[in-house]
């Protein structure tokens, strides 16, 4: 199941994550293909599960008014909140940050962003590099434990 508790934050071959996450993971990846990003050539790709089951995807769409820029995981959950799904299982980020090649966290607005719609729960995020060899797993709660709420 998508919805696993995360109590620490970990690195895992994709192989040994279930077949859901596997599919989010691979999905992210492929958004990544579809970024417009040419003024910073950075592209992320995004998936995000919502508790329905249902699976949308979404990239960074840069422009060069860069403070309309919107980021994938952003993307990704404004589809399906417009669809009307507003309640995220679990959300996957694909990326790389070069030259030393680390694994790309989500922004500070992403991030709250996700509070947003994970509905008080502590959603898990599976963090990638295109390779896919290994999956950074961590949760909302651990990147972002004092969040924003009226």
């Amino acid at each position: 199941m998508v919805e696993d508790i995360i109590t620490d934050e970990r690195l895992e071959e994709l192989s040994a994550l279930g077949h859901e996450v596997q599919e989010l993971v691979r999905a992210s990846c492929k958004a990544r293909d579809h970024a417009y990003c040419p003024y910073s050539q950075f592209s992320v790709g995004a998936a995000v599960r919502m508790s329905s089951g249902d699976l949308y995807t979404g990239c960074n769409i840069e422009n060069s008014a860069y403070p309309v820029t919107i980021c994938a995981e952003r993307t990704a959950i404004a589809k399906a909140v417009s669809e009307g799904n507003k309640n995220i299982s679990a959300i996957a980020v694909t990326a790389i940050l070069e030259p030393n090649k680390t694994f790309v966290f989500p922004c500070g607005s992403c991030r709250q962003f996700i509070v947003e719609f994970a509905k008080d729960k502590d959603v898990p995020i599976y963090l990638a590099k295109p390779d896919l060899k290994n999956i950074y797993v961590t949760s909302i709660k651990k990147l972002l434990p004092h969040d924003f709420h009226f």
